[in-house]
């Protein structure tokens, strides 16, 4: 079989590489050049800590355990991430730090941690004295504190280009340069993509373009809801060791469900192995405009600032943005395309998609070669009332 990944970034790389590693003929097009847009734009996260039960939860849970198999695969340690081809992963299990600065949010945060608990989640309370031992320069002006040891990071593009390269070693090709300007279909059925770099044929198509993949679906024919949704992260210049876990205050998870349109933003700081301190985040959905606000950035500094008041002072030494595909129901879309035989959709991770890009990559080959998923797929169907548009086929 014959499949053409359309997107490079780090879900249509985990598509390819499972495909290929399955024994399947991959082509990958991008328009660009591989993990050049949203991948680029991230911070690397592999996350069960902003995710209640339910069927993203599962998808990360057995994201996470896949990175661990990929990387001690490739000759790496997960427990270092400092060997082997794994090395460019830069994979750090360093947990994460959830913290509530109001009342209000140690009750919305212990109600969450709960349920995840329930859910299998390790998810533990830290009093003061743990907090402070944990992390030396956090604000002790807190109510609730809850450490995920699940939590990790990764660099993204190293780690978009560690699963690429298996995909391509095990027989996959890589086309840049190559725009979907439209579907050749015969028969119902979709058998090439015509693009500027000319037409491809294939048995069987994914579309994983990212923010693009609304654009890229209805140009084929079988539109999507699936729409950009831009994100600010702050970078100051290298510190000595400052933070080592990956804190947030509680308002993050509410920022990312949420789906307004103007800012929604909350305290996410990290450190990197370089030595630099990521400060974000920001969510706001205003289409392509890829322009950096001045007035987000501040909002980004403010919020990490009551997290981490010793930062006062450091110089950040720039600022980047990214666009996350956005689904209203805040699912990513996994699965075949009931509208058009052959299409595939693998999108909508918006933010998370570093962390389950693997997992996903393993659903859609478990789906494409017809075995049975080691989760439930069905939550992320394309023929559901989020993602498809009012008046198409379900």
């Amino acid at each position: 079989m014959r499949v053409v990944v359309l997107g490079a970034g780090i879900v249509g790389a985990a598509c390819a590489r499972e495909l290929a590693r399955a024994g399947l003929a991959v082509t990958v097009l991008d328009r660009g050049g591989p993990a050049a847009a949203t991948t680029a734009h991230g911070e690397g996260n592999v996350l069960v800590s902003d995710k209640g039960p339910g069927p993203e939860l599962e998808l990360a849970r057995m994201s996470r355990r896949l990175w661990e198999e990929a990387l001690t695969e490739a000759g790496g340690r997960p427990d270092a991430g400092r060997a082997g081809r794994a090395e460019r992963v830069e994979w750090d299990p360093k947990g994460g730090i959830v913290v509530a600065t109001t009342d209000a949010g140690a009750r919305g945060l212990e109600e969450f941690a709960a349920g995840q608990r329930a859910a299998g989640v390790t998810a533990e309370t830290l009093d003061a004295p743990a907090l402070a031992a944990a992390e030396p320069h956090v604000t002790r002006d807190f109510a609730l504190a809850v450490h995920y040891p699940e939590d990790a990071q990764v660099q993204p593009v190293g780690a978009a280009a560690f699963l690429l390269g298996d995909a391509l070693r095990a027989g996959a090709e890589l086309r840049t340069g190559a725009e979907v300007l439209g579907a050749v279909a015969r028969g119902g059925r979709i058998t090439a993509v015509r693009t500027s770099a000319g037409t491809v044929e294939g048995d069987a198509f994914v579309n994983a373009a990212g923010p693009w993949s609304g654009a890229v679906a209805e140009r084929l024919g079988a539109p999507v809801d699936v729409r950009p949704r831009r994100g600010e992260v702050l970078v100051t210049t290298p510190q000595p060791p400052t933070v080592f876990h990956k804190v947030y205050d509680a308002d993050y998870v509410g920022a990312v469900g949420s789906g307004a349109e103007g800012l929604q933003a909350s305290a996410v700081v990290e450190s990197t192995r370089g030595g630099t301190i990521l400060l974000g985040s920001s969510r706001r959905r205003v289409g392509f405009d890829d322009r950096i606000r001045p007035e987000v950035l501040s909002v980004i500094a403010g919020k990490a600032l009551r997290l981490f008041p010793r930062l006062a002072g450091v110089p950040v030494m720039r600022a980047y943005g990214g666009f996350r595909p956005y689904v209203p129901d805040h699912l990513p879309v996994i699965g075949p395309d009931p509208r058009l035989p052959g299409l595939w959709h693998a999108t909508g991770h918006e933010g998370a998609g570093i962390g389950l890009s693997v997992g996903t990559g393993r659903v859609l080959g478990d789906l494409l070669l017809g075995r049975e998923p080691e989760i439930d797929a069905k939550p992320f169907r394309v023929d559901r009332p989020a993602v498809l548009f009012e008046g198409d086929d379900q």
